[in-house]
């Protein structure tokens, strides 16, 4: 497994680092059985160490936690914990839905913009009806049944998914609903 182990205007040492590669292994060899990458930063905001942690495993989930801390080794220890507890949630479900998938799971390219808000306060009609477009990036579809989808968007703890519908070879959505229960969009 490959890790990158990397932060933002805080230099990390070797002990560190050493002590994130084996933490980390050992929680995703024990959960997860094909980890491919884990991707950890560090960070400051304001007196506290912030850890991200995000891991690719080879059928295409990933898996992301974050934590905080007045130290460094503590808000890592916090997010390895969060990792270990989201991936030992997930275990039964990861085999259960991927013990059949023998390739991993297909990508699909697409473009992804980011929108200006408005920041009028007027009730005016705007000029223009076209947004201001203030950033394009691609980003991937991944094609998931329904259930990988929604452990998926879980898993990243995103409000929202798009996906590939590799029953039906169309785009469909999952959303977390206000009430905490789940949305599916087949259009």
């Amino acid at each position: 497994m490959r890790y990158q182990i990397s932060g933002k205007q805080i230099d990390i040492g070797e002990s560190l680092q050493t002590h994130v590669q084996t933490e980390l292994g050992e929680v995703i060899q024990k959960y997860a059985q094909r980890p491919t990458d884990a991707n950890v930063v560090f960070s400051r905001s304001a007196h506290e160490y912030v850890c991200e942690t995000t891991v690719h495993l080879s059928t295409g989930l990933t898996a992301q936690a974050k934590a905080h801390a007045t130290e460094i080794y503590a808000a890592f220890e916090g997010c390895c914990d969060k990792m270990e507890t989201q991936l030992r949630r997930y275990k039964r479900r990861l085999k259960d839905h991927h013990k059949d998938r023998s390739e991993p799971v297909e990508l699909f390219g697409a473009s992804s913009y980011i929108l200006a808000s408005e920041e009028s306060t007027e009730a005016a009609e705007p000029a223009s009806l076209q947004p201001i477009i203030v950033a394009e990036m691609e980003t991937q579809i991944p094609s998931l049944s329904v259930g990988e989808a929604v452990m998926q968007m879980e898993l990243a703890g995103a409000p929202v998914l798009v996906f590939r519908n590799e029953n039906k070879d169309g785009l469909n959505v999952v959303y977390r609903r206000e009430d905490g229960n789940i949305g599916w969009i087949d259009p």
